[in-house]
């Protein structure tokens, strides 16, 4: 490990915690018995941290120190020990930009690049006070490589260009939209769900056992009849699905077993004819990429305007038929949908209509 030192000149001669942080205080002093209160030195040295912008002076240490009855050099071996813990002044927003192997091969070290060109060397605070970076450890957010956590806040499946205007943003103090900068939620596939989305595989009936199998009555069942010829009569095959074929107004057909009919909740959305000029671009609803957006005109959605009449049995049947339980109404698809179908704009259609989300772009399609 790399020798840590604190900024002596910079830290000043005094600290004090915030009067809102002494409630936080109290909490985790609270969950050690008196004699055990220096275990709460990490989390207080955080909060010392969060009260003094972004870093741990010496006086800031010197605080959590005397409020845990600890010497001093302990305190100071915990904070010089822990990268999570800067010891030097931070800019307003700091930038902790992963370069562990997943994030390097998925292209950090172009985003290091960027750093350097739009605000210096790593712990650099620009002139405003406004940012500053350095590169850390594995951040647990391999799948969204390459990524960056800005203060609290990760922004993940970063390219250079996106990365570019985030932090053109933020130099103008302006708050730059966190998490995936793609089409997808969290750590799920971009686009929606594209694999396992058979609803069969989650309702149990596929592991459903009605008896034990191999039982004395089954074989003595399967012995052929003495008065018959001697070949056992062919039974019809269980579990058989019907298929109905459901027009949508592609000219395509859907089909839709009987059993799915069936089992399906809710109610299945109404659909109309939409001449091809007059279909609304479901893209541009969070949540909806290309392959949901092909799933939903083969169910005759078109518009936005049908989304937004939706009910909440018309949710249950396209989340159930979609398999993606919950996430209508965790995107929020009819908020966005209302918004849209008005004429109004969201955040994300934004982004869409700037082509900032690659699975919205024509050349994805």
């Amino acid at each position: 490990m790399a020798l840590r030192r604190f900024d002596l000149e910079a830290g000043g001669d005094t600290f004090a915690f915030k009067p809102e942080t002494e409630e936080k205080i109290a909490f985790w002093r609270g969950k050690y018995p008196a004699e055990k209160q220096r275990s709460a030195v990490i989390p207080l040295l955080w909060l010392a941290q969060k009260d003094n912008d972004g870093w741990l002076s010496e006086p800031a240490m010197r605080e959590v120190a005397d409020r845990l009855e600890m010497p001093y050099i302990r305190v100071y071996e915990v904070a010089t020990f822990y990268t999570m813990f800067r010891l030097q002044p931070v800019g307003k927003y700091h930038i902790q930009l992963c370069g562990t192997t997943p994030c390097q091969l998925r292209g950090a070290e172009s985003l290091k690049d960027v750093c350097k060109k739009e605000i210096g060397n790593p712990m650099y605070v620009t002139d405003d006070g406004r940012l500053s970076w350095e590169e850390v450890e594995c951040l647990g957010a391999c799948v969204n490589a390459p990524m960056v956590q800005i203060n609290d806040d990760y922004y993940e499946d970063l390219t250079e260009d996106s990365f570019q205007k985030i932090i053109g943003k933020l130099k103008n103090g302006v708050e730059a939209q966190a998490g995936p900068q793609v089409d997808r939620i969290n750590s799920a596939p971009e686009g929606g769900t594209a694999t396992l989305t058979d609803p069969a595989l989650f309702d149990g009936s596929r592991n459903e056992v009605s008896r034990l199998p191999s039982l004395v009555e089954d074989k003595e069942a399967d012995a052929p009849d003495a008065s018959s010829s001697g070949k056992p009569e062919e039974s019809a095959p269980t579990n058989t699905k019907r298929e109905v074929p459901e027009k949508s107004n592609t000219g395509k057909t859907t089909l839709i077993s009987n059993k799915e009919k069936e089992e399906l909740a809710g109610e299945r959305p109404e659909t109309v004819e939409v001449a091809a000029e007059e279909q609304d671009d479901l893209k541009r609803i969070k949540g909806i990429g290309p392959k949901n957006e092909g799933a939903l005109n083969e169910l005759g959605i078109f518009t936005f305007k049908q989304i937004a009449a939706w009910t909440p049995e018309n949710v249950d049947w396209v989340e159930d038929y979609m398999s993606f339980p919950g996430r209508i109404e965790r995107e929020d698809w009819i908020g966005q949908a209302k918004t849209l179908a008005e004429g109004g704009e969201t955040e994300f259609s934004k982004r869409v209509d700037a082509g900032d989300v690659p699975s919205s772009q024509d050349d994805e399609d």
